[in-house]
């Protein structure tokens, strides 16, 4: 399938610069091209300024929270004593399915560097880190690159561009690890330390790496802001489709058995079936959609009725799931829903940092009785025992969000496909469980 789009400046922010030939956007015709306007403007504001724009701007997190950036960035510290402050770039890109932000990098590396010009700016940082994937390694050379031509050019070091302001830029590449994606983690992991989450409070806004004031925030996220510099807020409010009440583009896409899997920088509020339809090309031919997550491996599952809502934070919340990180997956008819679940939770189990009881213990125990139903040894009961282990793990009841996020599709999909889990139920003892010792009463 092929597919035309018209991108400009006023339209696509984050994408209207890549090459056709898929090479990186390097200094030069970076620069070229309102290249680093936002950062020398963002330089000549205010800290408190460039705060107030975002703010005004509407951003959310795109990492999948959809916290407001601007929000985040006035937590920082009012005290000026307190000068040793970091910027942090969340490039651990480990979500299932997910693959937006390792497009930017690659293309766009520039326009990370940039955002992070203007968040450090605004937050106040005089130095800042972009951790890595691991396995980015040919987004590590990209950008190792681009920060180069960026220091050159006097964009990153001391006093930049005559401005003052000091910042320096680093890359620093993780182990692998899924649970990095959590920012207090990720802080754990770059200070060397094992990477388990943080207790909260303290903030990172307040003690993060090294004990110092810190903001975290997603590639995606920063990569939004130097249009917002450049070109104001009520521009890139009105950006979003009328029906969205979220502001801006977002980079989405599908991957699945669709012809076109892919990702596309689209208005907020673009509704799901544009985006599988127009975009992806629907499913191949023979096969059917049974259903889809909308932004990741740990949301969870909608069905086909669904495809009409807009995509944003809002209109996908209602549905009873999250956006995420807006890069769909498409399950076929093909697909046995408890295989795939089994897969996803051996996943998130295997991920877990072991550090809190109900993710630790309860994770490998779903996938245990997974297991059992797909052997076709499931037993009365077990799905009830899934049910409970949702709630059980579920937001509040764990240390961090990795659990709440592992049984969002195991939920969902025993909500809409039940049918296929008890399927998984044998018949061996009267489906009761023998306790060692005693034998059931089969009378």
């Amino acid at each position: 399938m092929s597919l035309t789009i018209n991108r400009t400046a006023e339209t696509h922010p984050l994408t209207w610069r890549v090459r056709d030939d898929g090479q990186p956007v390097w200094f030069e015709e970076y620069r070229a091209k309102e290249g680093y306007v936002g950062a020398e403007k963002a330089l000549a504001m205010s800290p408190e300024e460039v705060v107030a724009q975002v703010k005004d701007a509407g951003l959310r997190g795109r990492g999948g929270a959809g916290f407001p950036t601007g929000v985040k960035w006035s937590l920082m510290p009012k005290d000026d004593s307190l000068d040793v402050r970091y910027m942090i770039c969340n490039a651990d890109e480990m979500e299932p399915g997910t693959f937006k932000d390792r497009y930017l990098l690659e293309k766009m590396p520039h326009l990370l560097v940039e955002g992070m010009i203007i968040a450090a700016k605004a937050v106040k940082a005089y130095r800042g880190y972009i951790f890595l994937r691991g396995e980015y390694v040919e987004a590590a050379n990209i950008l190792r690159k681009a920060i180069d031509e960026a220091r050159e050019a006097g964009f990153l070091g001391k006093n930049i561009q005559g401005s003052g302001k000091d910042f320096d830029l680093f890359v620093h590449t993780g182990a692998g690890r899924y649970i990095c994606g959590e920012e207090t983690a990720l802080i754990n992991s770059l200070e060397g330390r094992r990477a388990n989450p943080r207790a909260k409070p303290p903030f990172p806004a307040m003690s993060g790496v090294w004990g110092k004031p810190t903001c975290v925030n997603n590639v995606e996220s920063l990569c939004n802001v130097p249009g917002i510099l450049n070109r104001g807020a009520d521009w890139y409010k009105g950006l979003s489709a009328e029906i969205s009440d979220d502001a801006g583009t977002k980079m989405m896409g599908f991957s699945g058995c669709v012809n076109n899997p892919g990702v596309w920088e689209l208005p907020m509020g673009t509704t799901v079936r544009e985006l599988f339809e127009d975009y992806a090309g629907g499913m191949q031919e023979g096969l059917i959609l049974k259903a889809w997550q909308p932004g990741g491996a740990g949301t969870d599952f909608l069905l086909p009725e669904h495809l009409d809502l807009p995509m944003d934070y809002d209109h996908i919340g209602k549905a009873g799931s999250r956006m995420g990180t807006a890069l769909c997956l498409a399950i076929d008819n093909r697909i046995n829903m408890v295989s795939l679940l089994l897969n996803l939770e051996e996943f998130f189990a295997r991920e877990s940092c072991g550090w809190c009881t109900p993710c630790r213990d309860g994770l490998p125990w779903s996938v245990k009785i997974l297991q059992a139903l797909v052997n076709g040894e499931g037993q009365v009961g077990d799905i009830e025992t899934l049910e409970r282990l949702c709630h059980q793990l579920g937001p509040g009841k764990t240390f961090c969000a990795h659990a709440p996020g592992a049984v969002e599709p195991l939920q969902s999909a025993i909500k809409f496909f039940r049918s296929e889990f008890e399927a998984g139920i044998g018949s061996k003892v009267g489906n009761v469980r023998a306790i060692k010792g005693i034998q059931p009463n089969l009378a």
